[in-house]
């Protein structure tokens, strides 16, 4: 029998296989036990979070021989057609390569048609966004009115290229990415069925390289096992894919905010000597410094870090060493620098610039800090002189000798300052 990669042997078949997406599985459930099932529905998310498969099985609810049901028996004809992409009343349709107006039209004429054998005559266009403007004026009228045995399912990676009037006759679900925590339980079960060990920080790696997406995650684990076999290490991971250890940008982040230009720059020339995409460094840094800055506003609230136990003891230990208006100036710089990277033609010396920057900007004193100091001044140094006043008396002088005393908070250039700068402050909390 022919090998079949994991993520076809490990794709979901019941709604709540499906990980990450409860808020779409539990609306379609209730729509099929309620008998509220539209006629068409729009799936939009980034690659590989189960568009296709919410529709397959979604497809196979509502024609299963014991449906229309939320839990489809998986044994029937009906399903096993369906699972397999031959059933002649579920058909899939690729929208990349059925493009032009004909193609709607063939599609048009067909619905007519009742279903051959199903209970419901289903169309599953993938990527519906590649369709042209002409072949989705074809599909206005029919998408609007079906006949009654039939049902649209769309899915999308880029929905603002589908006209206004497509999505207004569809039911949109906005699928998200899967947080890598959950991602990384599903790859460890996964490898455990499969009889593979695997480091935890191995999976932790893949989890960030598949940035949110199972499928690709399932595809990096099946290429690893064929490349290192039963027993797969985080090195094994970082050597095939080219990412950074979990250390390693841990380490870098730390040096960044200590002020350590040297010990940043000695990183960077080991990571680019292990031939590391320094694009997805950057990348990777920038989400590190967000993570950090989340967690040093929100405290013990967790729910906006998608991180490991582990990485939270990190990013609480990384957050004593620079207050939040350092860390939000170090993002922006990163920021800055991912949109120059492509197409800078030294991508080291650049990163190297930026870092060195981002070292300065994570130990110098803030605008910010300057204007409280200013201001402290302002308010104690008149009274700390009279301090000395009280306990002897000043010298007598002449009338036309006598000077006044400057205080600092007197100081022209101090005040013009503060006035300057003064209903600014609020501002510079914010933006760092």
């Amino acid at each position: 029998m022919a090998y079949e990669v994991l993520a076809r042997k490990w794709r979901p078949r019941q709604f709540e296989d499906v990980i990450g997406q409860e808020h779409v599985t539990r609306t379609l459930k209730h729509a099929i036990e309620s008998g509220r099932v539209a006629h068409a529905y729009l799936f939009v998310g980034p690659r590989g979070i189960g568009k296709t498969t919410l529709s397959r099985i979604f497809a196979k609810a509502l024609n299963c021989a014991k449906g229309p049901t939320t839990q489809p028996c998986d044994e029937c004809d009906h399903c096993r057609e369906i699972m397999a992409g031959n059933s002649l009343d579920v058909l899939e349709i690729d929208g990349a390569s059925n493009t032009g107006v004909d193609n709607i039209r063939d599609l048009r004429d067909a619905v007519q048609f009742a279903p051959a054998r199903a209970r419901t005559k289903i169309y599953i266009i993938d990527e519906v966004h590649m369709l042209s403007i002409g072949a989705f004026n074809a599909l206005l009228k029919t998408l609007e009115e079906p006949p009654p045995h039939v049902k649209f399912i769309f899915a999308t990676t880029e929905v603002d290229k589908l006209p206004a009037t497509i999505i207004s006759r569809c039911q949109r679900f906005d699928l998200r990415r899967i947080p890598a925590a959950s991602i990384v339980a599903n790859l460890q079960r996964i490898a455990e069925s499969e009889k593979v060990k695997v480091e935890s920080d191995a999976l932790l790696a893949i989890a960030r390289g598949a940035e949110g997406g199972m499928r690709d995650a399932l595809s990096a684990l099946d290429q690893i096992i064929s490349f290192k076999g039963a027993t797969v290490t985080e090195a094994d991971v970082l050597a095939v894919f080219g990412l950074v250890s979990r250390d390693q940008l841990e380490r870098l982040a730390t040096a960044i905010l200590k002020g350590d230009m040297a010990g940043s720059l000695r990183l960077i020339d080991e990571l680019d000597r292990g031939g590391k995409d320094l694009r997805r460094l950057v990348l990777e840094l920038l989400e590190h410094f967000r993570n950090l800055l989340v967690r040093q506003y929100l405290g013990g609230e967790t729910a906006a870090l998608d991180v490991t136990p582990e990485q939270l003891r990190a990013l609480d230990t990384e957050a004593e060493l620079a207050d939040s208006a350092r860390v939000l100036r170090v993002a922006e710089l990163l920021a800055d620098l991912e949109g120059r990277l492509r197409h800078a033609l030294s991508r080291r010396t650049l990163l190297e610039t930026t870092l060195v920057r981002c070292c300065r900007a994570a130990t110098v004193a803030t605008l910010d800090q300057v204007l409280r100091q200013l201001t402290a001044l302002q308010q104690t140094a008149p009274a700390s002189a009279e301090e000395p006043a009280a306990a002897a008396p000043a010298p007598a002088i002449t009338p036309t000798a006598a000077k006044p005393r400057q205080y600092p908070g007197d100081d022209p250039i101090v005040k013009k300052a503060l006035e300057l700068f003064n209903g600014q402050i609020v501002a510079v909390d914010e933006g760092g």
